[in-house]
């Protein structure tokens, strides 16, 4: 097996270009797992750790451009503030050891329906920038996966940073599995509540992360009709049964060793009901969230 070092992006690319067989590295959580199982077994291994381009982020208009070789660390500590629901999603991943080599790059590259950050990434509506010698293109995240472990980059192709909005109203996340931490979700839920519109993303209840787009436009709608949006008054319990309910029928989950698709829809209609709730409570504190009107 190859072992290939660029320390530039541009080098970085055209290595890809010129193997376009090997397998992108940086923080290796997932790579080294299947490698050491004997499960995959590269051409050659493209480290990214080199490429200074990779690891920063910057502000602008709205939009943080976070590089693909950001770690979940820097994600909790650096962008806590603008990026909530995305630093939640990142304290849920692992443990500190894998937190500091993690990255939101490596979680798009594998492309697993239970990655922890993919439901965020639906519900703020994210894009993807990918590169190639041929040049860039964004694709939106709801549009980046294929199906399990498969995604839509060309062989040549790196991602090469996330475009991910700055939080206009609450975000939550929330997951389900045998503990809080170090472990594969059964199932997740993000929501962003950014008006007068609803963000949703499911994860590890489908072939791919999901969003509920019925949902979506129920909740926003219902926030609308009854002046919610202005009034910040509490939530009907009926408004979130049925959000939760259509959370739940958005999902295609399967039976796998890590729960029934039965509770995987019966434990979204919950998470969807709990994050709503959380949410609708900062919303209606404040907490720096601009009023609709």
């Amino acid at each position: 097996m190859d072992f290939l070092q660029p320390r530039s992006l541009a080098d970085a690319i055209a290595a890809k270009a010129e193997f376009p067989g090997a397998l992108p590295i940086a923080g290796g959580t997932d790579v080294m797992v299947e490698i050491n199982f004997d499960t995959r077994r590269p051409d050659a291994l493209l480290d990214l750790n080199r490429v200074p381009e990779l690891t920063s982020w910057q502000l602008h208009d709205g939009l943080v451009r976070l590089g693909a070789g950001v770690s979940y660390t820097r994600l909790i500590t650096e962008l806590g503030a603008l990026l909530p629901g995305l630093a939640m999603a990142a304290r849920t991943v692992g443990s500190p050891q894998i937190r500091n080599r993690g990255t939101v790059g490596g979680n798009l590259g594998a492309a697993s329906p239970a990655g922890d950050c993919h439901p965020v990434l639906l519900a703020a509506g994210a894009s993807v920038e990918v590169t190639s010698v041929r040049g860039s293109r964004l694709i939106p995240a709801a549009e980046f996966f294929t199906g399990p472990k498969r995604n839509v980059l060309a062989a040549d192709e790196l991602i090469t940073s996330v475009l991910v909005p700055v939080a206009a109203g609450p975000q939550q996340f929330a997951k389900i599995g045998t503990r809080n931490a170090m472990v594969i979700a059964v199932c997740a839920f993000a929501l962003e509540l950014r008006p007068p519109a609803v963000g949703t993303g499911i994860g590890s209840a489908g072939p791919t992360p999901l969003r509920a787009p019925a949902a979506e436009e129920f909740l926003a709608r219902a926030l609308a009709e009854s002046g919610l949006w202005e009034s910040a008054a509490r939530l009907p319990d009926r408004v979130g049964r049925r959000f939760g309910e259509l959370v739940a029928a958005a999902a295609r989950p399967i039976d796998d060793v890590r729960g029934t698709a039965a509770y995987r829809r019966h434990a979204l209609s919950v998470l969807a009901r709990r994050t709503l709730g959380w949410a609708w409570d900062s919303y209606r504190a404040g907490d720096g969230v601009p009023r609709c009107g």
